[in-house]
């Protein structure tokens, strides 16, 4: 079943650079009626206010915050579209004993999972009463498999991945449609370090917004991710020995 992205309300998450920015742009030139922008600091969405003007409502929001998640919920209660892109990568290490991997894997986690699924309870409400609308979570690929360098990033974003399954299902009742999106690496600053090929942010928001469009619940934004996507539905165990591959390189 297709999503009408034409018309819609919709609130993006993490929306001041980056994936985020770029669909917020992606949703406008899809025709959305208005854009909830969620970011840590309403300042850094100054370009994007100017680009779209009153159609884009700034928000202060970081998803950590019950008390802001609850202001934007009592806001915006005309969304029909929610987007959890907000992220963090907090830690990159080869040394699988690095205390750090503990703390970051919190931070990551807290954003990541429970950012997610806050912003998830506080609105799946709001979309019922609109009836039923949509949720896409920005997941990423090494949600369905974990690189080594990033491995409490990854085990966060399989959470995500995880809890996007049981949405999916424990919302049908209310007609909510729920997305998960799986990109690989892609040109923003939190990827700055990583050592693949990156595609640029604006090309993975428009398919994504294409795809939700189209009513695909898994969708694979990029050429990297097609390909793990590819292998995930043939044989999900061969993504381990895929990764090696591209480690190895």
């Amino acid at each position: 079943m297709g999503f009408q992205i034409e018309g819609a309300v919709a609130l993006v998450t993490g929306a001041n650079r980056g994936i985020g920015e770029a669909l917020v742009d992606a949703l406008f030139a899809k025709g959305a009626a208005k854009v909830y922008a969620g970011a840590r600091q309403v300042s850094e969405l100054a370009a994007l206010q100017a680009r779209h003007g009153d159609k884009l409502v700034p928000l202060r929001l970081d998803v950590t915050q019950a008390a802001e998640i609850q202001a934007a919920a009592e806001r915006a209660q005309d969304v029909t579209l929610l987007i959890n892109n907000a992220g963090v990568a907090a830690h990159m290490s080869q040394d699988f004993a690095d205390p750090s991997w503990l703390s970051a894997g919190r931070v990551e986690m807290d954003v990541n999972y429970f950012g997610t699924l806050q912003m998830m309870q506080a609105f799946a409400p709001i979309l019922g009463r609109n009836g039923g609308g949509g949720i896409a979570n920005v997941s990423s690929v090494a949600s369905l498999v974990s690189f080594p360098p990033f491995m409490s990033y990854s085990a966060s974003k399989s959470a995500t991945h995880s809890v996007t399954q049981a949405t999916r299902l424990v919302l049908a009742a209310q007609r909510t449609q729920v997305f998960g999106i799986y990109p690989g690496p892609v040109d923003t600053r939190m990827a700055e370090h990583v050592p693949f090929e990156k595609a640029s942010p604006a090309l993975v928001a428009q398919t994504m917004v294409r795809e939700i469009e189209a009513g695909v619940q898994d969708i694979f934004p990029d050429p990297i991710a097609q390909e793990f996507g590819r292998i995930w539905r043939g044989e999900p165990k061969a993504l381990e020995a895929h990764v090696a591959q591209m480690m190895a390189a």
